[in-house]
């Protein structure tokens, strides 16, 4: 199976337009934004867990990103409340649960082998730190080579200078409304633009978005 699966183009998905489709685990659902592969694939999805649903223990061996979007998520490990970032290295072992129901924003098959850490965030009682212009808020949340990971908050009105991704970026808007001059991006939208690729970003309402840079050199 191949969904915008070419990483030298540019892809808009709006999720909130795409169906559910069902996981070999009743009870938990998929909205795929990108897959290149079956079942074992690199892939970046939402994924949406029913009250009570649990997913069968499974290895990473590509390793596992995710966000939680609503709900609560949780595995052996613990519970993840609605705005925690997890990152599961290459070769971890979990059984995913959720009691109350969650959607989660997952990418799998995406990890350097050579990042080994184990990372859990809960981004609600993190701190944030100055953006580089007025307006914009940045909360890192994980590097490793040219990789990096981060929430962005910005204010209404906020304008961030043209630029230039080299190693592409990837956004997804959590709350809000993001926008440069290749268009206009609500809630819920997954764009990845290639690497070298250029823009304005801006938000006329003001967003909060998760960004990842440098990882598709």
């Amino acid at each position: 199976m191949k969904i915008h699966a070419d990483l030298t183009q540019r892809a808009v998905v709006y999720s909130q337009d795409l169906p559910w489709v069902d996981s070999p685990i009743p009870g938990v659902e998929r909205r795929m934004l990108e897959r290149d592969g079956e079942e074992v694939a690199r892939a970046t999805s939402l994924v949406r867990y029913a009250p009570g649903s649990a997913f069968s223990a499974h290895t990473h061996g590509g390793g596992e990103e995710f966000f939680v979007v609503s709900g609560t998520f949780s595995d052996e490990k613990g519970d993840y409340p609605s705005g925690t970032y997890v990152r599961n290295p290459v070769g971890s072992t979990h059984t995913p649960s959720s009691h109350e129901g969650c959607i989660i924003l997952v990418k799998l098959w995406q990890m350097s082998p050579q990042d080994q850490q184990r990372v859990v965030i809960d981004t609600a009682n993190s701190p944030w730190m100055p953006g580089l212009v007025k307006g914009l808020q940045v909360m890192p949340l994980h590097n490793h080579g040219t990789e990096s990971v981060a929430l962005v908050q910005w204010e209404p009105g906020t304008v961030f200078q043209r630029h230039t991704h080299f190693g592409g970026e990837e956004i997804y808007v959590l709350e809000g409304v993001f926008e440069d001059e290749h268009g206009t991006y609500p809630q819920g939208t997954w764009i990845r633009s290639p690497h070298a690729s250029v823009h304005t970003p801006f938000s006329q309402s003001g967003c909060l978005i998760y960004v990842k840079t440098g990882h598709l050199g």
